[in-house]
């Protein structure tokens, strides 16, 4: 009788084993601190086999609640919100799926909440090539969902709120216009009205404060007949922000202004000096710019001090994006206090002076429909300083 010994090298296996067990251990490692939410559920019931913190915080639940558990059984609330359908479906096709923001009912807080989740479903397959687990992987985009939503909700108001405005200018517009219309009639009447007056008054009653009389009705009558034409032109605003905006020479524009604005120069014996080399010309609609330079020049004009003949220097230049005309006066100015009121509909700073409170309104509003902006500045008893912003 003897005994049989065998030996047998097994450094391979024994190596190859503690491999694989290193591997696991840098792979558990790994899952462990990875940013985002891993799992693997096994078997025809989704055990729980690996979940990782960031997976089980997603989930409501810790580690250890949820490990070694069928997932229905250790999330019951996800029942019936389509994830069983949808592993079924991955282990039946073998092709893996991708979903984005998707709505799900998860516990925060000791209730159920809806949660945003960003998720893969990726099969993992055993050595038959069968699909044995399903590795998950989820971030959860809930912030980023309710900011998104919150932003869309502001704009939603916004646009609400820009029709409703849209619809309030287009009321407005109409009114001015029929109340316009409907004003130039019974104006024009008592315009001819006052002719006949003048034609039949017998030259012998016309003495004492008659004639003066009949100066300021005239003179009544022919201001209201402005202020009409200025409320027309307001109705027109709406339909000129539309207008293309085309290359405008500005020397040539001002010297057509300046000839309309020849008796008023007369008048007050005011000089305008023009400097435009700077910026030649600009891209805006011609009608819409001639209309503002000569609101502006007008004023400058008409507000002059009373101790100085008017001065007025239209210079242009660019400055962060825009072209810039700039119409400067040595007139009466304004105080600080006054100026946030000077854009005003029908609001007239200085009474001395005819007028009607519409033509820096109309500036301004010309201006900002084209994307630029006003700005002034101005000293009592100095002068004032206007700049109209006008994108490049």
């Amino acid at each position: 009788m003897g005994v049989s010994i065998f030996a047998y090298d097994v450094t391979e296996q024994v190596r190859a084993r503690q491999q694989r067990e290193i591997q696991q251990l840098q792979l558990a490692e790994l899952f462990e601190q990875a940013p985002v939410a891993i799992a693997i559920l096994r078997g025809e019931k989704y055990v729980i086999e690996v979940a990782n913190p960031p997976m089980a915080e997603l989930w409501g639940r810790t580690p250890a609640e949820v490990l070694g558990r069928p997932l229905l059984d250790a999330l019951p609330e996800v029942r019936g919100q389509g994830f069983q359908e949808l592993l079924d479906g991955v282990v039946t096709s073998g092709e893996a799926f991708v979903a984005q923001e998707v709505p799900t009912r998860l516990p925060r807080g000791g209730e159920l909440a809806t949660v945003y989740v960003n998720f893969v479903y990726h099969p993992l397959r055993d050595e038959r090539g069968n699909v044995s687990s399903i590795g998950a992987v989820a971030i959860d985009v809930t912030e980023q969902v309710r900011a998104r939503q919150a932003v869309a909700s502001v704009n939603d108001r916004l646009t609400a709120t820009n029709e409703q405005l849209t619809r309030t200018n287009v009321d407005l517009d109409n009114f001015i216009y029929t109340a316009s219309h409907d004003l130039r009639a019974p104006i024009i009447n008592i315009e001819g009205l006052l002719a006949l007056l003048q034609d039949e008054w017998p030259a012998e009653s016309r003495v004492g404060d008659v004639p003066y009389i009949m100066g300021l009705m005239h003179g009544a009558v022919e201001r209201f007949k402005d202020t009409i034409d200025q409320l027309t032109d307001l109705t027109k605003l709406q339909r000129a922000h539309a207008e293309p905006a085309t290359d405008v020479p500005l020397a040539p524009m001002v010297a057509a202004v300046e000839l309309d604005l020849q008796p008023l120069i007369t008048q007050t014996g005011g000089r305008v000096q023009v400097d435009v080399a700077a910026c030649p010309s600009v891209s805006f609609s011609p009608k819409n710019l001639r209309s503002v330079v000569y609101n502006l020049l007008s004023n400058a004009l008409k507000y002059h001090h009373p101790d100085r003949p008017p001065l007025v220097r239209l210079t242009s230049h660019a400055e962060n994006g825009y072209t810039v005309l700039a119409v400067h006066d040595n007139g009466l100015g304004l105080a600080p206090e006054q100026q946030p009121e000077l854009f005003n509909l029908f609001r007239r700073l200085h009474t001395h002076v005819e007028g009607s409170g519409v033509g820096l309104y109309m500036v301004k509003r010309i201006v900002e429909n084209a994307g630029g902006k006003v700005t002034v500045r101005s000293e009592p008893g100095v002068g004032s300083s206007f700049s109209v912003h006008l994108p490049r």
